[in-house]
């Protein structure tokens, strides 16, 4: 990580992605943003407000309603040297561009033996917590990961959202950046019924107006623990150490920050300290990305389990609406897992 650290501002996750958009904007000439909405009106959860006033129509700009011309546009943008940022409103629309994703911009690298890049960035919101229903709730970031060639990125929090997004931009290969808008104004306990927590609160509020990047692909150790791993990322991060703590369990927390480059070092050594392992994601159980977590820890850490390894998901259905507390894995299946774990 490289940063300048001496002037920070206190601000949420959408003020620290719209802060690492207009610093790239600014240093970087061939950095541009497209997407539905996001200049004049500055996107639908205003990640983009003031960027096309400030750098430009040409460099900030409406796109139609149409995510595989959005995707399609920023591959052939990417192949002739610009950095595009495309935002695909709600990440439940981004299937639609997902030939581009896959067929074009992770394959070009590849089928013209490196003389061609693609070095765009999908920003989208994604995940529940806010009523979307089956239609604005979805988290695939497992189909992300299953794209060779495509790097996928999710934050936790306004700091990690602003020095991710810089690499990511950065990056000469498509990245996914996947923004969990639950926790967009502030962390989330989990407990629905409880008053919001605004970021101020919390310590990773305090970004650097300046440039800075966070390295893909290295977790963060939110909590060191001696009893048991807890493999999360985005807004179960937060949800995790609330329960954590509530029940005084010993855990530790990684949050993964990057699914693809995975940090499996990092993974392997706490694993292999605890001898516990505990995943918690949002998406649903089958096939989602904690399977793939629950193999390779099976496969590098086996002689060290003390208990097999649990999940804690959403379901294998549509994302109810009227029962969105009960599909999010909240603090009361949390704790069932972590207790069950601990006697295991």
């Amino acid at each position: 990580m490289m940063a300048d650290e001496t002037q920070t501002k206190t601000m949420n996750m959408i003020e620290a992605i719209n802060s690492a958009m207009d610093i790239m904007l600014e240093h970087d000439p061939d950095t541009v943003v497209m997407g539905e909405d996001v200049g004049f009106f500055g996107g639908v959860f205003r990640a983009t407000a003031g960027l096309q006033k400030k750098h430009g129509k040409t460099r900030v700009f409406d796109t139609p309603i149409n995510e595989c011309g959005i995707i399609g546009v920023a591959v052939g943008m990417g192949a002739y040297g610009l950095r595009p940022v495309p935002e695909i409103q709600f990440a439940d629309y981004i299937y639609p561009g997902l030939d581009q994703l896959v067929s074009e911009a992770a394959r070009l690298r590849y089928r013209s033996a490196n003389d061609f890049i693609c070095p765009m960035t999908v920003r989208t919101p994604f995940g529940g917590g806010i009523f979307g229903g089956q239609t604005h709730s979805q988290s695939p970031e497992s189909i992300m990961t299953h794209i060779c060639g495509v790097k996928t990125v999710i934050p936790s929090n306004p700091y990690d959202a602003k020095g991710l997004l810089i690499a990511a931009i950065e990056d000469n290969d498509p990245v996914v950046f996947l923004e969990p808008k639950r926790i967009y104004n502030g962390p989330f306990s989990g407990y629905y019924d409880r008053p919001v927590e605004p970021w101020s609160k919390h310590d990773a509020s305090s970004v650097p107006e300046d440039y800075y990047r966070i390295e893909l692909g290295k977790a963060a150790t939110v909590r060191a623990g001696e009893a048991v791993t807890v493999l999360a990322y985005g807004t179960m991060v937060h949800v995790a150490k609330t329960v954590i703590e509530e029940m005084g369990v010993d855990a530790e927390i990684l949050d993964l920050r990057t699914l693809l480059p995975l940090d499996i070092d990092a993974i392997e050594t706490s694993v292999k300290k605890t001898g516990r392992c505990l995943i918690i994601h949002e998406a649903t159980r089958t096939s989602g990305f904690g399977a793939e977590l629950a193999a390779l820890v099976q496969e590098r850490c086996f002689y060290h389990l003390e208990a097999p390894v649990e999940r804690v998901t959403g379901f294998d259905t549509p994302y109810p609406h009227s029962l969105e507390w009960a599909y999010f894995p909240g603090p009361v299946r949390i704790a069932t897992a972590l207790e069950k774990i601990m006697k295991d």
